[in-house]
């Protein structure tokens, strides 16, 4: 069992959180507030437990000067002052005299957002690369690290891994929660089980194929890597997103469980990928060269409804269509009118599918939408996961 914040006395420490603010800004403008929302219990109890409160996040990727711009955490620092009505203090800096002078002079229940931690991977990417002197620097800024930043738990970054190497850690409030309910999917899960499985790449997926086919009991497949299999499996697909190399893998696949493996018998089209495009509904066979495949087509839906009424677990990753276009949501959004009204306990993978949830305002229908994409595909893959090994066992 790894500590938690909750075994802590935080009063007058200075508590280092690594949270994942990693959402989406526009101009300044974040579209979606879910993640600064869920890094809320464990500010609100540090805050209660009178601790000096450091608060850190990476946003984007930093390659430019000119990313600096786009990918400040400053609106965060607005954000998160509206939510707890109280004064965050930002530094627009990761390492310096103005960051180390404003936490000597913290008092208990004060709040500092450090800017964007990838800001140093402009210096030789030290942030990703997880280097030893960053996370000294960063460890001797606090006393305690509490990492609720579970979308980086399957990452070795300095602001997590390198941290927590240098002083006593333990876990958020929403680690802790997507850990106990990813849990759910791999120890012994509720059957009929069926997983969904969407987005564009079929190598993003081989890991969670490999380790969760056996205990699945179905696997439905569609977006953009729903081709690949359907290019194995001997359809012509036009110009939709196929991955060659994977092939091979799809066939074994196919070969192997036939019986759970379920692909689309239809398909939306399009010959550009753009608003108001003509669409095309067709039948696999019936693709033409110069059409890319967008979405699941309304049979395939009722196919895949065929697997899900009686479900009692459902674990979903990936869009089913390329829902940022009202032309190609249909799939997903009809899948997701499926799952909520099933009994199942239904888990929606982060990333593009839990953007997707918000958008269709799904978000607090399922049982749980996961923060991190990649760090809950990477927990059912059986991976190990760095940020979360390093943490203090109680």
């Amino acid at each position: 069992m790894k500590k938690t914040i909750k075994d802590y006395d935080l009063g007058g420490k200075k508590v280092i959180i690594r949270c994942d603010f990693n959402v989406p800004v526009q101009n300044g403008i974040i579209k979606d507030e879910s993640r600064i929302k869920a890094s809320l219990k464990t500010i609100r109890y540090a805050l209660k437990n009178n601790a000096k409160i450091i608060l850190m996040s990476h946003l984007g990727r930093i390659k430019t000067e000119e990313d600096k711009q786009k990918y400040t955490l400053k609106p965060i620092a607005e954000s998160l002052s509206k939510h707890l009505r109280k004064k965050i203090i930002f530094i627009d800096e990761t390492h310096g005299p103005k960051l180390e002078k404003a936490i000597k002079n913290m008092k208990e229940k004060d709040i500092i957002l450090i800017e964007n931690t990838r800001f140093e991977d402009l210096n030789g990417k030290k942030e990703s690369n997880n280097d030893k002197n960053l996370g000294q620097y960063w460890a001797s800024l606090g006393d305690i690290f509490i990492n609720d930043a579970f979308g980086t738990i399957h990452r070795s970054h300095a602001s997590n891994l390198g941290i927590a190497s240098n002083i006593p850690s333990g876990l958020g409030f929403l680690v802790e929660s997507e850990i106990k309910k990813l849990t759910k999917l791999t120890k012994n899960p509720k059957k009929p089980y069926t997983i969904i499985l969407g987005g564009s790449k079929v190598s993003d997926k081989i890991g969670v194929i490999n380790n969760l086919i056996t205990q699945a009991d179905y696997i439905l497949i569609g977006g953009g890597m729903a081709f690949t299999f359907l290019k194995a499996a001997g359809f012509g697909i036009g110009s939709s997103l196929c991955e060659k190399e994977k092939i091979p893998f799809c066939k074994e696949m196919l070969d192997k469980y036939s019986d759970k493996i379920i692909l689309p018998i239809d398909v939306i089209t399009a010959t550009e990928i753009k608003e108001n495009v003509q669409t095309n509904e067709r039948f696999l066979g019936e693709i033409a060269e110069e059409e890319i495949g967008l979405d699941i087509g309304p049979k395939t839906v009722e196919v895949f409804k065929q697997y899900l009424d009686d479900c009692k677990t459902i674990f979903w990753n990936g869009p089913l269509g390329y829902f940022e276009i009202k032309a190609f949501s249909n799939g997903t959004k009809k899948i997701f009118d499926i799952i909520v009204q099933t009994k199942a306990y239904t888990v929606v993978g982060g990333g593009d599918t839990a953007r997707a949830a918000v958008t269709f305002n799904y978000q607090d229908k399922v049982s749980h939408v996961s923060t991190g994409g990649g760090a809950a595909l990477a927990y059912l893959e059986e991976k190990e996961l760095p940020a979360l090994s390093i943490i203090n066992e109680k």
